[in-house]
C-alpha cells in the first residue's frame, strides 16, 4: 500500500527533483564550479530510476494519475502517465544522462568558463521535457514547451559564432509553433472550458463538426509540426544540430525531438481521437504523403553534405518522416507500432551518431567527412560505435532499425500503400550511399603520401566518458534488435503493445 502510495508521487517528483537541482547547482557553482556535473548526474539517475519504477507500475497496474495541490481535475492542473508516456519519459531521461557523462569532457574544451551556468539551463532542459511528457493538462504542456524551448534557445546560442544566428531562427520558428500551439489551446477552451486531456476527449466528440474545433486541430499539427522539424517545416533545425556544443546537439536531436513528437501524437490521439481524424478532418492520408516526401528529401539533402553533424541533421528531417508515416498508417495493425519503435530506435541511433561527431571535432577539431581518412585505425572505438549505428540506420539486420523499418513496411502493404515500400527501399538505398561514404573514409582511404605501417599508425582516441555512451548506445542498436525478434521473451514488445492501445483503445488488434 506504501509502494502504491509513492508510485503516485513520482511523476511530480521526476519534474521537481530536476527543478531543485538545477538551483541546486546554481547555489553549488559559487562555491566549486567542479560539483555541477556530479549534481547534474545525481538527479538525472534518480529521474530515470523513478521513470523504470513508473513504467513497471504502468505497465503492472494501469495509468498512474496525480492531481496537483489535490484539485481534481479538470479543475485542477493533473498528470497523468500510461504506457505510452511512461516508454518515452524512459528513452528521454537515458538519452540525458548519456548526454551528462559526455558533456563532462566537451564542454570543459568548448565552454570552460560557463560551466555553471550550463548545467543550470541543462537541467532546466530536462524539467521541461520531463513535464511535457508526464502532464495530462494541454496548457500545462505548452508551459513546459515552453520551458524547455527557452533552455535549448539558451543552450544553443552558448557556442557563439554562427550557433547565434542558428538560435536565433529557432527562437523564431520555435516562437511560431508555439503560438500555433497556444491558439489552439485557446479555440479548445473556448468551446469546452476545459484543458484537461481526458475531459476534453469526452467533451469534443459532440463538438466535432464546430469550424473552432476543426481550427484548433490545424493549429496544432501545424504547430507541433514546426517543433518536431517535420519537412518543409525543417528550416531550423539544420544549423541548430549543426552549431550546437556537441552535447547539446546530442540531447535536442536524441531527446528534444523525441518529446517534441510526442507531444504531437498525444494530442492527435488522446485529445482529438480516430473519429475525429477519420471523419471530420481526414488527415491521415496527407500526412503519410508529406512523411513520405521528407523521408526522400531529407536523404536526398543529407548526400550533398560534407559537414558530418550537417549531414545528421538532414538525416533526422528523413528519420522524423519514418515516425509521422507510422503515424499516417494508424489504422493498420504495424502503423503506429513501428511509430513508437521508431522513436525508440531513433533515439538510440542518432544519439550514437552525434556523440561520434562530437567526439571526433573534440580529439582531431574535423568537421568535414573529406577530412576523416584513416579515423578508423585512429579512433577505433569511436569509429566502431558509428559503423554500428549507421548501419543501424540504414536497416541491416539484426539492429533496431530493420524492425523498425520491417514494421513500417509491414503497415504499408497492409494499406495497400505500395508507393510507401517503395519510399522506404529507396531511402534505405540513400541512407546507405551517405553513411558508407563516411565508413570508407574512415577504413579504406589513406591519406596521399601516407606510408605508415597498422602498427605505426598513433590511436587518438577520444576521452573514456566520451567514448563509453557512444559504445552504450552503439550495442543498443544491436541488443534492443534482438531483443524486439525476441518477441514476448522480453518486456519490449508488451510495452509498446500497451502503447499503441494507450493511443487507440484497448480493443486495438496490435502484432
Amino acid at each position: 500500500m506504501i509502494r502504491l502510495f509513492l508510485a503516485e508521487h513520482y511523476p511530480v517528483l521526476v519534474i521537481a527533483i530536476s527543478l531543485l537541482s538545477a538551483f541546486t547547482i546554481l547555489i553549488a557553482g559559487w562555491v566549486n564550479k567542479k560539483a555541477c556535473l556530479p549534481i547534474s548526474l545525481a538527479s538525472i539517475s534518480v529521474q530515470l530510476l523513478l521513470a523504470f519504477f513508473i513504467l513497471h507500475q504502468v505497465i503492472t497496474s494501469g495509468t498512474i494519475h496525480y492531481w496537483l495541490g489535490g484539485w481534481a481535475p479538470p479543475w485542477g492542473i493533473e498528470y497523468a502517465v500510461d504506457a505510452f508516456n511512461a516508454y518515452v519519459l524512459v528513452i528521454v531521461l537515458f538519452i540525458c544522462l548519456l548526454a551528462a557523462i559526455y558533456s563532462k569532457r566537451s564542454i570543459e574544451k568548448e565552454q570552460p568558463g560557463k560551466i555553471v551556468p550550463f548545467y543550470v539551463v541543462f537541467q532546466l532542459l530536462i524539467t521541461g521535457l520531463c513535464g511535457i511528457t508526464v502532464t495530462g493538462d494541454i496548457f500545462n504542456l505548452y508551459v513546459f514547451l515552453e520551458i524547455a524551448s527557452l533552455a535549448a534557445y539558451a543552450l544553443i546560442a552558448v557556442a557563439g559564432g554562427r550557433a547565434l544566428k542558428a538560435s536565433y531562427n529557432y527562437v523564431i520558428m520555435g516562437s511560431i509553433g508555439a503560438c500555433f500551439y497556444l491558439l489552439g489551446v485557446g479555440f479548445l477552451y473556448a468551446v469546452t472550458g476545459s484543458l484537461n486531456m481526458h475531459d476534453l476527449s469526452l467533451l469534443l466528440p459532440p463538438l466535432y463538426g464546430n469550424k473552432v474545433v476543426q481550427a484548433a486541430f490545424v493549429f496544432f499539427v501545424v504547430g507541433m509540426s514546426i517543433k518536431m522539424a517535420l519537412f518543409p517545416l525543417h528550416i531550423w533545425q539544420p544549423d541548430a544540430y549543426t552549431y550546437a556544443p556537441s552535447a547539446v546537439s546530442v540531447i535536442i536531436a536524441a531527446a528534444m525531438s523525441k518529446v517534441s513528437i510526442y507531444a504531437f501524437i498525444r494530442v492527435f490521439f488522446s485529445v482529438f481521437t480516430t473519429d475525429f481524424i477519420e471523419i471530420y478532418v481526414p488527415i491521415a492520408a496527407t500526412l503519410s504523403w508529406i512523411a513520405a516526401i521528407a523521408i526522400i528529401v531529407g536523404s536526398l539533402i543529407a548526400i550533398m553534405q560534407t559537414n558530418l553533424k550537417r549531414m545528421l541533421a538532414y538525416s533526422s528531417v528523413s528519420q522524423v518522416g519514418y515516425i509521422v508515416l507510422g503515424v499516417g498508417l494508424y489504422s493498420t495493425q504495424w502503423g503506429l507500432y513501428g511509430a513508437l519503435m521508431h522513436i525508440l530506435n531513433h533515439a538510440i541511433t542518432k544519439g550514437c551518431l552525434f556523440l561520434v561527431a562530437g567526439a571526433i571535432i573534440y580529439r582531431s577539431g574535423l568537421w568535414h567527412i573529406r577530412d576523416f581518412e584513416g579515423l578508423g585505425k585512429k579512433m577505433p572505438y569511436t569509429s566502431a560505435a558509428f559503423t554500428i549505428a549507421a548501419l543501424s540506420m540504414i536497416g541491416v539486420p539484426p539492429t533496431v532499425g530493420f524492425m523498425t523499418k520491417l514494421c513500417l513496411v509491414l503497415a504499408s502493404l497492409e494499406a495497400v500503400e505500395y508507393v510507401f515500400v517503395a519510399v522506404i527501399l529507396v531511402s534505405t538505398l540513400l541512407n546507405l550511399v551517405y553513411f558508407w561514404r563516411v565508413i570508407d573514409r574512415m577504413y579504406f582511404v589513406r591519406k596521399e603520401g601516407e606510408e605508415e605501417s597498422e602498427h605505426e599508425i598513433k590511436k587518438e582516441e577520444a576521452p573514456l566518458s566520451m567514448v563509453f555512451p557512444a559504445l552504450i548506445l552503439g550495442a543498443l542498436c544491436i541488443i534492443v534488435g534482438i531483443l524486439w525478434l525476441a518477441g514476448s521473451v522480453t518486456p519490449l514488445q508488451p510495452i509498446v503493445n500497451q502503447a499503441v492501445k494507450a493511443l487507440l483503445g484497448m480493443g486495438v488488434v496490435v502484432p
